[in-house]
């Protein structure tokens, strides 16, 4: 940021001086530094694909096994499970204003 600073405050030779490097360099420049950084961006792309690949799989086994599990219960359990929840079902208990 200082850089950026100290060249804003050399006035408008600097400012032209450096537009003019830029407009000269950037050709050249930019060529380069892309090929330079193309097959670090690759393998960053990669990761992230295989990073999605393995989430949305480890997602779809949990998915597949609760759906399973939960099929299980209910062909296993439906009759039992009505009876489980009658029986823990809340009693109603008369409050004091009830009692008067």
């Amino acid at each position: 940021m200082a850089l950026i600073d100290d060249m804003l405050k050399g006035g408008t030779v600097t400012g032209v001086a450096v537009g003019a490097a830029a407009l000269f360099l950037a050709p050249t420049v930019f060529p380069t530094v892309g090929r330079a950084l193309r097959p670090a961006a690759k393998t960053v792309i990669k990761g992230g694909i295989m990073l999605y690949r393995e989430t949305v799989s480890a997602i779809g086994e949990l998915t597949t096994d609760l759906v399973e599990e939960a099929r299980r219960e209910l062909q296993d359990g439906a009759p039992r499970a009505a009876a489980v929840a009658r029986s823990t079902a809340p009693t109603h208990r008369e409050s004091s204003r009830e009692k008067h």
